[in-house]
């Protein structure tokens, strides 16, 4: 009996150790997670925050037993120390040891925290966890003055759900620009402007330099609403905290919230043989360099062909279907990964944006811009030879499953590149004269019925 263990119990871990025993129902399966709580989706705490779903709804799976009813071990609070690829074993971070036959590495990605003076104190959280959730929930009471760093895509989701709870917000983004590695300096210029009409003050072009507590003589509004409900001191800033921004502002916070970006998790994969450059390096088949390893989700590191490389692309639906793949390879089945989604689509206080592709372009390609500034519509495809690589919108909702198509599907338009040069809202168009005869219609049907 084959044992597989998977290092991580989120969506990749979850997915993965469901497929394995739909097509392996008497192999072993253990899957271990680093927190004590259920395997839950980080993307739902956004709306824990907003109050749309309670904590049971971020939980990946909801009936009672679902995991034991299928024979799969969870063991919870429990990390990877070091992995032995040889011995093939795994040291645990409670002392025990575990062995394994086949192994998928999908232990995800943790926040990167700047080294900032006075970042690790009390009334800093980032907001990647349930217990972070939790935390800040007690903290970002209307009217508190809340600062977040980071204004990236994740950045820009939990911003919605601050926002949302009334607080006092501010933004900080080191970047020129809001979500810089999405949009270009149009449309990320566009969402800053948009936020602002908001209430949110963004602060581009800026980092924070040190982050400085008071003495307890001026307690701010989350030191009295402690003294009222009782919430822990030790979670409390000491007073209102100072925040110094390098372009010599300071600004007053009773929280910071950092959002600065994350990093995969594969610090315990240090002298294990198995290869990583950004993330854990795959193959098609999200194999490892070892035999019978593999890796999936935000800490995988898998072949893009629409870029022609590499990457980390940590957003759910690649974590879902790298999990699939290697998953029926662990078993025994021919599965090959057809490529990574290099796909986002924002919903920033309403304002929607999406990002495909070579966005930036590529050198001796060409480009087109349409931007309606007043009413907050911005279009930017980015043409390679007669192939559309990549794309900006802002405000531009109509066609999304026909942008994605023609990136991800590497229509060649032929004639309708010219024309879309010509003239950008041609996509539709495009899409279903190019795509006739290159097996890319079930997209542009898809996309068509949503419009």
């Amino acid at each position: 009996m084959t044992h597989h263990v998977i290092l991580g119990a989120g969506p990749a871990g979850v997915i993965a150790a469901e497929t394995i025993r739909k097509h392996a129902p008497k192999d072993q399966i253990t899957v271990i997670g680093d927190e004590n709580e259920a395997p839950y989706s980080r993307m739902a705490i956004p709306y824990l925050l907003i109050g749309k779903v309670g904590e049971e709804g971020t939980h990946l799976r909801h009936t009672s037993g679902h995991f034991e009813k299928l024979g799969i071990t969870v063991r919870r609070g429990v990390r990877a120390k070091v992995l032995d690829s040889a011995k093939r074993t795994i040291e645990l971070s409670d002392g025990n040891t575990i062995g394994f036959d086949k192994l998928l590495i999908a232990t995800g990605s943790s926040p990167a925290t700047p080294p900032i003076p006075g970042i690790n104190g009390p009334g800093v959280h980032s907001c990647w966890t349930l217990a972070d959730a939790r935390a800040i929930a007690n903290l970002a009471q209307p009217g508190a003055k809340v600062l977040q760093m980071g204004a990236g895509f994740i950045g820009c989701i939990i911003m919605e759900a601050l926002q949302q709870r009334g607080v006092e917000l501010s933004v900080v983004e080191m970047g020129d620009r809001m979500v810089p590695r999405m949009m270009g300096p149009t449309a990320g210029g566009m969402i800053k402007d948009w936020c602002e009409t908001k209430g949110v003050k963004v602060y581009t072009g800026a980092r924070v330099e040190a982050i400085e507590r008071g003495t307890g003589a001026e307690k701010g509004l989350l030191g009295k609403i402690a003294e009222v409900v009782g919430i822990g001191q030790s979670a409390m800033p000491s007073g209102r905290m100072t925040v110094r921004l390098s372009t010599g502002q300071q600004l007053d916070a009773d929280l910071v919230i950092s959002a600065t970006g994350v990093k995969p998790n594969i610090g315990f994969l240090e002298n294990s043989g198995v290869r990583c450059l950004v993330g854990v390096l795959t193959d098609e088949h999200l194999q490892t360099n070892v035999p019978g390893i593999y890796a999936a989700g935000d800490c995988a590191e898998a072949f893009d062909k629409v870029s022609g490389k590499t990457i980390v692309s940590a957003i759910q639906p690649n974590a879902a279907e790298q999990a699939r793949v290697a998953a029926l390879n662990m078993v025994g089945q021919q599965a090959e990964l057809m490529g990574v989604t290099q796909i986002n689509v924002l919903d920033t206080l309403g304002l929607i944006s999406s990002s495909f592709g070579n966005w930036e372009g590529l050198p001796g390609g060409q480009h087109v811009e349409l931007t309606d500034k007043a009413n907050h519509r911005h279009l930017s495809l980015q043409f390679k030879g007669d192939q559309m690589v990549g794309c900006n919108s802002v405000g531009w909702t109509e066609h999304v499953g026909v942008m994605r198509g023609l990136v991800e599907g590497q229509v060649k338009l032929g004639e309708w590149k010219d024309r879309l040069i010509a003239d950008p809202t041609k996509l539709m168009d495009a899409y279903l004269s190019a795509a006739q005869g290159q097996g890319h219609w079930s997209g542009a049907a898809d996309d068509r019925r949503r419009a």
